[in-house]
C-alpha cells in the first residue's frame, strides 16, 4: 500500500525503498519503532529530501500513535480471528464498527517497542468480549510476525513524511 500511494503521488516506489532499505532492515531486526526514530530522520532528511521539521514529526508521531501494523492491523485480526471460537459472528456490521473504533482508540496508548502489539491486543480483546488466553498460543511466534510488523509502522511514517512534504511542495 505505501508503494501505491508513493506511485500515485509521483515518487518512485523502487528508489524510495533502495533509499530506506537501512532503517527498514534495522526497524525488522530491533523490533523496535522507537529505536527507529533517528535513523528515520536521517533517512528522511539527508537521502528524501524531507525537511527536518516534517521528517521529525512523522518519525515521532509514527512511532508513538501511527503503528498500523501493530496497534492496527494485528489486534483487529487476532479479535477477527478469536471472535467465532465464542459465537460471535465477525463480519456483523456493528461488530466491526465497534472493533474499529475500539483499536482506533487503544492505539494511541500503544507504545513503539518490541512486542508493542502484544499490549495492543490485551486491551483490544476483553474491550471487544473475546478472551485473552488465546494471545497465549502466539507468543510463541510473536517475535517473527513483530519483525514484519515493525519494518511496516517505520515505513508508514516514512511514506508519511515523503508524502506530506510532496503535497506542501517542501522537497
Amino acid at each position: 500500500v505505501h508503494g501505491l500511494l508513493l506511485g500515485i503521488n509521483g515518487v518512485s516506489p523502487l528508489k524510495y525503498f533502495r533509499k530506506v532499505w537501512p532503517v527498514l532492515t534495522f526497524a525488522f531486526t530491533s523490533r523496535s519503532s522507537a529505536a527507529s526514530i533517528p535513523l528515520n530522520v536521517e533517512a528522511q532528511t539527508r537521502r528524501l529530501g524531507v525537511p527536518e521539521s516534517i521528517a521529525s514529526f512523522a518519525a515521532s508521531f509514527g512511532a508513538t500513535i501511527g503503528q498500523n501494523g501493530c496497534a492496527g492491523l494485528y489486534p483487529a485480526m487476532l479479535a477477527v480471528m478469536v471472535a467465532p471460537t465464542v459465537g460471535i459472528n465477525p463480519l456483523d456490521p456493528m461488530w466491526i464498527a465497534t472493533l474499529v473504533g475500539i483499536v482506533t482508540v487503544s492505539s494511541a496508548g500503544v507504545a513503539g517497542v518490541g512486542g508493542g502489539a502484544t499490549f495492543a491486543a490485551l486491551i483490544v480483546l476483553p474491550a471487544m468480549g473475546l478472551p485473552v488466553t488465546l494471545v497465549a498460543l502466539l507468543i510463541s511466534v510473536e517475535p517473527l510476525i513483530d519483525m514484519g510488523r515493525t519494518a511496516l509502522n517505520v515505513s508508514g511514517s516514512m511514506t508519511a513524511g515523503t508524502l506530506t512534504s510532496q503535497w506542501l511542495k517542501q522537497t
